[in-house]
């Protein structure tokens, strides 16, 4: 008798763990879609009284724009004429381009800025002069140097995504607890090592943090960008849509950026709490 209860007892050590992992599980994601369901209707019940006050069109109307974009997302008529598709490829690339030259640039120069006090102080005041400025500022700088609209607007990319990275690495890099240091020291690390072993094992969830800042900010910029520069996006979409009075296709487009913007953002949640750990006192 003792046996069969110890062997019940040891299955249910085996099994409940995992139906509790199940259910946490499911529970997380009906949280999930309730929470996107309740935030959903709250905006189409601001969005119907904002349409019922003024010429915006309503939500009903505007879905039905965007299920027309959305059944043909990739026809091309010409350089004006192009599906909401290209237009989010073609912003896309964009993003995807200045996003990984600023990660380029950024992860060293906030390792350099972390491990090292006398730059951090030097080069802290031209940070904080150049974080805030905006991307239309920038847009004409990029346009001369570059003598490219495109080019110009991957610039624009670049500049404004950089801050959010070297901000967050140079935090992670200087966070590195004096135990760490002390590992590193009683075993001869030379720089190679102690930068592969210690500064980016400690600072990576920093690092993926910035870049999930600097990717929002990227896709956020885009639209202002495209919007002067003219050629296919997203940006340009919504600044032609509008020329057009076309406003069900403006709010459209709007739906499709922040779709895009949520999918990016939980990709880089996601790649987050892949590397997120306990830290150990």
């Amino acid at each position: 008798m003792s046996i069969v209860t110890d062997t019940t007892r040891s299955r249910e050590r085996i099994v409940i763990p995992g139906l509790r992992g199940l259910r946490s599980g499911a529970l997380a994601l009906g949280s999930g879609a309730v929470s996107l369901a309740g935030a959903a209707a709250i905006l189409g019940v601001l969005w119907a009284i904002a349409a019922w006050q003024s010429e915006l069109p309503g939500p009903i109307s505007t879905m039905g724009t965007f299920w027309r974009l959305l059944r043909d997302p990739f026809y091309d008529n010409g350089p004006n004429d192009k599906g909401i598709g290209l237009q989010l490829l073609a912003s896309l690339q964009r993003v995807f381009t200045g996003f990984a030259l600023s990660a380029l640039v950024a992860i060293p120069l906030g390792v350099l800025l972390g491990s090292n006090r006398i730059v951090r102080r030097f080069f802290d005041p031209v940070v904080q002069v150049l974080k805030p400025v905006s991307p239309l500022a920038w847009f004409p700088i990029g346009l001369v140097v570059l003598q490219s609209q495109p080019n110009a607007a991957v610039f624009v990319v670049f500049i404004c995504s950089l801050w959010p990275t070297v901000i967050n690495t140079a935090a992670g890099v200087s966070s590195i607890p004096e135990s760490h240091k002390n590992v590193a020291r009683v075993f001869q690390f030379n720089a190679w090592k102690y930068l592969t072993r210690i500064v980016l094992p400690h600072s990576l969830p920093y690092i993926i943090t910035g870049l999930r800042l600097s990717m929002g900010v990227a896709w956020l910029v885009i639209v202002a960008a495209e919007m002067l520069s003219g050629s296919a996006g997203v940006g340009f979409y919504v600044w032609d849509s509008y020329n057009a009075s076309n406003f069900e296709a403006v709010l459209s487009a709007i739906l499709f950026i922040g779709i895009i913007g949520l999918a990016l953002d939980r990709l880089f949640a996601g790649a987050g709490s892949l590397f997120s750990y306990p830290e150990v006192a």
